[in-house]
């Protein structure tokens, strides 16, 4: 018998061929071997279920699932799992499931039912169903992962934006972003009026309800980044906690009436532990234990409505329920987008940085797609919108975008060139712009030769265009300045730009 270094050898070589080669010559070497053979080569069976989807003809499908369903009859137990495990990735189907359902009632032994339920699995419907009822042969995992892509495709669920939330009272709510933006979220919560801000930490707004309210009343928030109902804490026992004590969470009335009040269709929710990588043991072992709590709750790790989020937390792991919302409500305008464009909550959270002012004359030299424009006419009070980038695909694509947020009356122009040339091209005299918002290439992506004087020439063009009482608000990744005596600092904060720290400041123009 071949060791599992040959038999890895093997595969990698199987792996390598062109499917033609793999089809018409292992494929049958394989099956006129005889019995030692085929079961030494048993991975050209896995080889075909990686190579067919990559580059085998769509017309050849039936062909190649025909004969792997042939292998589900193979006098060999380890032909036979190879072959399970094949099939979902051809596109396996109703015929399929039924050879899988009769192994099944045939008396497969413990080892063969774990490899038939992961593949039922993944293309088990109405019939697997029925099956467990009967036999419950292949656990609650399987059946909660049929049920879930049962509800998928004959019940799809969504998240309700406007359902009301009335019993709202010790609900706590965390707004997360990136961290050093907080106050600017907790100065627009204020402003809403809605929430109450309970705490504040890197990254985190911890709020509640005032009265009854809805998430479309969250989403009109435009500064954060996530938003998640608290359902419990869960305190941390040794090394981890124990998968019961997030099971109850996960099944609790809290979490409950949530997800039956804020859910059309089926409930279905992804498990995600923050910061600590797949841990698909963990996920497994803690929804089935949840599942078994509270069978009307789903884990789906497929175009689930929801997230539920296990974050690391000072006293234990906070487990949060999220909407997973595509696209985002607040961002429908964004018709499309540029590399290394801007976050949006920081653009917005540039905005209110900036603030509203009447008559504004604004401009992004680096308008990317056009966010921060957007978000600053979203606050009003905007005549002129001025946006330039050397790329005219990003021209294109803020044009757009700007459109098809339907922001209004304002004179927009959207221009190809150098931010250093936009004033003499577009006949603007000095003094005459109110606002210049920008997120700026950083060199992080695309180097760039002397950013730093590039970020000089900003400060320069900044002070020659803008008007007495005019602002600058923009990211500066260097520790300097304004070396233009006009520009004089006003805010000043550092922001996690995903990954490395940069300073979102605002300057205001004097009268010199």
């Amino acid at each position: 018998m071949k060791s599992a270094n040959t038999t890895k050898e093997l595969y990698r070589e199987l792996r390598a061929l062109p499917w033609e080669q793999l089809w018409k010559d292992e494929v049958q070497r394989f099956d006129r071997a005889p019995a030692r053979e085929r079961f030494e080569r048993v991975s050209v069976v896995r080889a075909v279920g990686v190579v067919f989807p990559e580059s085998g003809p769509a017309e050849q499908r039936d062909e190649v699932r025909a004969w792997l369903r042939g292998l589900l009859h193979d006098p060999e137990e380890k032909i036979r799992r190879y072959a399970m495990a094949a099939l979902p990735k051809i596109g396996a189907g109703a015929g399929d499931e039924a050879e899988l359902l009769a192994l099944l009632r045939t008396g497969a032994g413990e080892r063969e039912k774990k490899f038939l339920g992961r593949t039922l699995d993944k293309i088990g419907g109405e019939a697997t169903l029925e099956a467990l009822a009967e036999t419950g042969a292949l656990g609650a995992q399987t059946e909660q992962k049929v049920k879930a892509s049962v509800a998928r495709s004959r019940n799809p669920s969504a998240v309700r934006l406007d359902a009301k939330i009335a019993d709202f009272g010790g609900l706590r709510i965390h707004l997360r972003g990136r961290t050093g933006l907080e106050e600017i979220v907790r100065d627009e919560i204020a402003a809403q009026g809605k929430f109450s801000v309970l705490e504040v930490e890197p990254g985190l707004v911890a709020i509640e309800a005032r009265a009854p309210f809805t998430l479309s009343d969250i989403f009109a928030l435009r500064c954060f980044g996530s938003v998640g109902f608290v359902l419990g804490v869960v305190k941390s026992s040794g090394a981890s906690a124990p998968a019961d004590a997030f099971a109850s969470v996960i099944a609790s009335p809290l979490s409950q009436r949530l997800f039956g009040a804020l859910t059309s269709g089926a409930i279905r929710y992804r498990l995600e532990f923050v910061a600590k990588g797949h841990q698909r043991a963990a996920v497994r072992e803690i929804a089935s234990r949840a599942y078994a709590l509270c069978p009307q709750i789903l884990n789906d790790a497929r175009e689930a409505p929801w997230a539920v989020d296990i974050h690391p937390a000072a006293d234990g792991e906070t487990v949060e329920l999220r909407p997973r919302i595509s696209p985002d409500p607040r961002h429908a305008y964004r018709l499309d987008d540029v590399p290394a464009a801007s976050h949006p909550p920081l653009a917005a959270c540039m905005a209110r940085l900036a603030g509203p002012q009447e008559n504004e004359s604004v401009w992004d030299p680096f308008c990317g797609s056009g966010l921060e424009l957007i978000e600053r006419a979203r606050l009003g009070g905007v005549k002129r919108v001025f946006g330039s980038d050397l790329s005219a695909e990003a021209i294109a694509i803020a044009g757009r975008n700007f459109s098809a947020a339907q922001l209004g009356t304002a004179t927009t122009r959207f221009r190809r060139c150098d931010f250093r040339d936009f004033g003499d091209l577009e006949e603007l005299p000095p003094r005459s712009l109110t606002l210049i918002i920008s997120n700026p290439p950083l060199g992080r992506r695309v180097p760039i030769r002397n950013l730093r004087g590039l970020f000089e020439d900003i400060f320069a063009v900044a002070a020659n265009l803008l008007a007495p009482g005019g602002r600058l608000v923009f990211t500066n990744p260097f520790r300097m300045d304004s070396p233009e005596p006009s520009l004089k600092l006003q805010s000043r904060r550092s922001v996690d730009l995903g990954g490395f720290e940069c300073r979102l400041e605002m300057y205001l123009k004097v009268a010199r």
